[in-house]
């Protein structure tokens, strides 16, 4: 298994930099195996000990800048750290665990008031806040971000804001929720995309003013990171808690969304990592016949195309995750969503090819195959379709109509 591992690290050259988080980040991981991660999907119970473990090595601060307390590092230093998160015993699972609370800072650093950085931003990297949850999609707006309904009106120096959110993750584990809202009602812009803000909302806050309520939603995957509906009624926020220009929130969102993609491609290669080796050791250990089942051109080719299709997307997204840091002018929405696209399709077909090795054990919940291959097909949902990426690949790249 070391040798498997060891080419799909030659898949790439990382830079002195990624070096060092690969090998720290395996490092904490090494504290965690795959039967703590077992008893946490079966407990639903989200990964604390191992979150605070990555806060302790301040890696909750990997994208923020020194200034505030973090790390000062950027996108090719946090896709090995999620590949690695991923392929280490957790999965993609693990991985949602922690992204929220590294990416949902990013506005925060780039758009947010001096004070409110000040204020925020060394607490989050220490690990006394969290920013987990982010607030966007609505039961009628997914994809569509520009159809959202809550509303956010001023009153004084303060927003009332009105709505509904779905698909929310992580907020039981959040204190701060980045909130999409709309400022400036739809019939009165000029563009869809305009009159759409950010604003940052304390969680406790919000429950105390009796202005937030939220109900899991039961769900067949990410076992241990919960997703909430909630519903906002005249929650007051104060006006310093807007992030950023009123009514630009839309191309704040859109701001850094594709680095934010090469992250979760990464994410998508670490999980079709790890159930590529749960395979390869259950290949070589299991015997029918007096001889492994690997020996069988039925085990083993599936298994070795799983490889070549890893080995693929992780090249992409590696190369693109190099050409975001430089100063190339690249249409880096290709590389993104093709990279998404591939590593999620790498991933799926990993982790099929994982519980299809098991065979009837593939579902037995002790071998694991069974919760990377519901992590692996949500991964062709999140946080875009597959579809989507094809769109935007479609249109942007080969020059076709747009289709929606």
């Amino acid at each position: 298994m070391r040798l498997m591992a060891q080419l799909l690290s030659d898949a790439v050259t990382l830079t002195e930099s990624q070096q060092l988080v690969q090998t720290s980040v395996r490092d904490v991981c090494s504290n965690f195996d795959h039967q703590y991660w077992r008893n946490q999907a079966e407990a639903g119970d989200y990964p604390r000990e191992f979150v605070d473990t990555l806060v302790d090595h301040g890696w909750m601060g990997v994208l923020i800048p020194e200034a505030y307390g973090g790390a000062g590092m950027g996108t090719q230093e946090t896709v090995v750290m999620m590949e690695e998160i991923a392929a280490n015993g957790g999965g993609f699972s693990a991985a949602q665990a922690v992204h929220g609370g590294v990416y949902n800072s990013v506005p925060i650093v780039e758009y947010a008031s001096e004070e409110l950085k000040r204020d925020l931003l060394p607490r989050v990297a220490d690990g006394e806040a969290s920013i987990q949850a982010f607030g966007l999609t609505e039961p009628n707006a997914g994809s569509n971000s520009t159809a959202i309904e809550t509303r956010a009106e001023s009153d004084g120096d303060e927003y009332v804001i009105n709505g509904q959110k779905i698909w929310t993750s992580r907020v039981d584990v959040s204190d701060y929720i980045v909130l999409v809202a709309r400022t400036t009602p739809l019939e009165d812009v000029d563009k869809r995309t305009r009159g759409i803000s950010m604003f940052l909302v304390d969680i406790d806050d919000a429950i105390e003013q009796g202005a937030l309520e939220m109900e899991a939603i039961p769900k067949s995957a990410s076992d241990f990171v919960h997703s909430f509906e909630l519903w906002f009624d005249d929650l007051r926020v104060p006006a310093e808690n807007l992030i950023g220009v009123e009514g630009e929130g839309f191309y704040q969102v859109l701001d850094g969304l594709n680095e934010e993609r090469l992250v979760i491609a990464a994410e998508c290669i670490g999980l079709g990592r790890l159930a590529l080796e749960r395979a390869v050791d259950y290949a070589n250990e299991r015997e029918v016949f007096d001889r492994p089942i690997g020996s069988n051109q039925a085990v083993q080719h599936p298994l070795a195309e799983a490889y070549a299709r890893l080995q693929a997307a992780k090249q992409l997204t590696y190369n693109a995750a190099d050409r975001a840091a430089s100063d190339e002018d690249i249409d880096l929405g290709a590389y993104a969503n093709a990279a998404k696209f591939l590593a999620a399709d790498a991933a799926y077909e990993a982790a099929d090819a994982a519980v299809q090795t098991h065979g009837g054990f593939g579902i037995a919940t002790e071998y694991d195959v069974e919760r990377y291959f519901r992590e692996a097909r949500l991964t062709r949902l999140v946080p875009i379709t597959q579809q989507l990426a094809l769109n935007y690949l479609g249109e942007n790249v080969l020059g076709l109509p747009r289709s929606y």
